[in-house]
């Protein structure tokens, strides 16, 4: 019954995420077209800055909640007062870190960018506590419910500022604007009278200092190419890679992230069981991996159409590095199963500990493959990250629930063949189709559906199944 619980609440999220993400389809779409790469550019820079220091500051409110056995209202008091002096340390820190940062980039347009964008994190912090009961019932219904109004908010507003000229604050616009509303639709939802105290403060130290801390180390890894690049390169270059790279994040951001959200409070309620999780997560990564693996190949297979068919020709430039970014998301799922585990079973310390070295080799590798290689040599640089830490997610497994090499190859081996044939099929008909005066469209449909197939075809040989009703959702071997 918990894994089908577990079910349901994801499929609030996976929806929630969906329809955001054909929201910003639909942004993308618009502000592709009618804006450059050099606006992307800026606002891709400013936001780097940004998000750095929200996660410098990041108090983790509902996941420190979520793991105490009871609640109180004393709980959600103290959480909400360490939301709103977050939100005063992020405002000032923003404030002095926007003129030094446009001036090592030598763009003074980046000031007020970096300051507006700072109202949608503070604003985001104070999302009300309450919120967390829903979590801990793995009822993500409201949360489907807010974030969706939020994008549609945002879309609108971006909408207006571009066809009143506004450039690149349409970006700006949409970010605000849907971290406003998201955190609005939270007290509708989950009515909090704010209070300030601190009385709990002791619940939440401990926690909040190994989250925190392993928090700015995974902006840090994310934002570090950004940060390299926009300091050495034209905007417009920077653009292409910020929206190549974005792209290349919709399978575990729209789909496989929010399908493994819900995790943490499944993790939670039997982690006293160490087999049982150890089971549980070995089920979890193999339905992630099931959808991650043709999701992530198939972009990459087909990034000159996606990139034409969602952009516009003026991002042709921005194919190569959508398709080689799409497989260096392989490991995520891995590693998203894996924060949800250590979460749950209270060990932000390995979470830590996995970010830090994460860090380390890729500020390594990344420096200098971008000294030799410029953009390219960061790209090949995250591809070989993505090898190394797929290896050490492997590792950490074994170490946190006894899970050995063997086992997790044997868990997921159906699913790496299976995408092994749909990369052969896939590429054996686009030398097909080579030279063909075929519309992108159905080009891409006809790829999509042929690459699917054999894929589809490959799981059902080796025996894999799924299993689907009763209170159960399981994927199967039946061999």
């Amino acid at each position: 019954m918990l894994a089908f619980a577990t079910l349901r609440g994801a499929s609030w999220l996976i929806f929630s995420r969906l329809f955001g993400r054909v929201v910003d389809f639909i942004n993308l779409l618009i502000l592709a077209r009618l804006l450059v790469p050099a606006d992307f550019g800026v606002t891709a820079l400013a936001m780097a800055l940004v998000l750095i220091i929200d996660s410098i500051l990041e108090v983790p409110v509902t996941q420190a909640l979520v793991r105490l056995p009871t609640i109180d209202k004393q709980h959600l008091d103290t959480g909400f007062t360490l939301a709103v002096l977050r939100g005063i340390a992020v405002a000032a820190l923003t404030i002095g870190c926007a003129w030094p940062y446009s001036w090592i980039n030598g763009d003074p347009e980046l000031v007020p960018v970096v300051c507006i964008l700072a109202i949608g994190t503070v604003v985001k912090g104070l999302y009300s506590p309450a919120m967390v009961y829903f979590a801990r019932n793995i009822d993500f219904r409201p949360t489907f419910i807010a974030e969706t109004t939020s994008k549609v908010c945002g879309l609108i507003a971006a909408i207006v500022i571009v066809y009143t000229e506004g450039g690149y604050w349409a970006l700006v616009a949409n970010y605000v604007v849907a971290a406003s509303v998201t955190t609005i639709m939270s007290y509708v939802f989950a009515r909090y009278r704010p209070a300030f105290s601190l009385q709990r403060l002791g619940d939440f130290a401990g926690f909040m200092g190994w989250f925190t801390a392993s928090q700015v180390v995974s902006a840090l890894n994310w934002q570090y190419d950004r940060l390299m690049i926009g300091a050495y390169v034209p905007k417009a270059l920077l653009g292409r890679y910020t929206v190549a790279n974005d792209v290349s994040l919709i399978p575990t951001q729209s789909f496989i992230g929010p399908a493994l959200q819900p995790l943490m409070s499944a993790f939670s309620k039997m982690s006293s069981d160490r087999a049982r999780v150890g089971q549980a997560f070995l089920k979890a990564i193999r339905i992630a991996m099931l959808i991650c693996v043709p999701a992530t190949l198939g972009i990459a297979l087909t990034a000159d159409l996606v990139t034409n068919l969602l952009l516009g020709p003026k991002w042709a430039e921005a194919a190569p590095y959508l398709a080689m970014l799409s497989i260096s998301m392989l490991p995520v799922p891995y590693f998203q199963t894996l924060t949800s585990l250590s979460l749950a079973l209270d060990r932000p310390d390995l979470l830590f500990r996995i970010n830090l070295i994460d860090f380390i080799l890729r500020t390594i590798a990344v420096t200098a493959g971008f000294y030799f290689f410029s953009i390219e040599g960061v790209i090949y640089a995250r591809l070989l990250m993505a090898a190394v830490m797929g290896a050490y997610y492997v590792f950490q497994l074994r170490q946190l629930l006894n899970l050995g090499f063997r086992r997790q190859i044997r868990n997921l081996w159906k699913v790496a063949v299976a995408g092994a044939v749909m990369v052969v099929a896939v590429y054996w008909l686009r030398m097909q189709l080579a030279g063909l005066e075929i519309p992108d469209f159905l080009e891409m449909v006809m790829i999509a559906g042929f690459g699917a197939a054999a894929y589809g075809a490959t799981l059902l040989a080796l025996g894999l199944r799924l299993k689907l009703g009763g209170g159960r959702f399981e994927l199967f071997d039946a061999h």
